[in-house]
């Protein structure tokens, strides 16, 4: 996986047009970001899609990318996030599930098994694991699932103002954590 500087380095190439630097973010993160588009579709074919939508956003919009707000595999992440949502939204797919064991389930291994075996993914798993269970739960619902606030409101049953800041209080805890 792209070291975070190089990451950023490259995203500023490819907003210069360098379609080798592209190729490089995508050799770099495609595993990942297939991982978490496989999760929120949890269709393969309909991931690939989500990712190859996703990069050409990328190549159109890597000149938005702002290092002062955030590291640049979590743009990505949002972008194929966004991408995969769009993706589900055109096949009218229901997403919700009542299965418990989401999130914990391994959807890519080879992606996952990569992440974990990284440095920030064995991190990414200790923060997670020291969050209280509610944040835990309503940040893998809306990141990794693809689950709007208003939705996770409804699927947990609290109020909306409760979940966001439930989820934004978990953020910081991560991004803590995380630094």
């Amino acid at each position: 996986m792209a070291a975070e500087p190089d990451l950023a380095r490259l995203l500023g190439a490819v907003a210069a047009g360098d379609r080798g630097a592209l190729r490089r973010v995508y050799e770099a993160q495609s595993a990942r970001l297939f991982g978490l588009a496989n999760a929120i579709l949890r269709d393969r074919d309909a991931a690939a899609d989500a990712l190859q939508d996703a990069f050409l956003r990328i190549s159109q919009r890597a000149s938005q990318y702002d290092p002062t707000r955030g590291a640049p595999a979590a743009w990505l992440a949002g972008i194929v996030r966004h991408a995969a949502l769009d993706q589900a939204r055109l096949r009218g797919r229901e997403l919700p599930s009542n299965d418990p064991a989401l999130g914990d389930a391994a959807v890519a291994p080879e992606a996952l098994e990569r992440v974990s075996a990284s440095a920030d993914g064995r991190k990414l798993r200790e923060c997670l694991e020291g969050l209280e269970e509610k944040n835990r739960h309503g940040i893998l619902l809306a990141f990794i699932h693809g689950l709007s606030h208003s939705q996770v409101a409804a699927r947990l049953s609290l109020p909306l103002g409760t979940v966001k800041a439930w989820i934004r209080r978990g953020l910081l805890q991560l991004r803590d954590c995380m630094s």
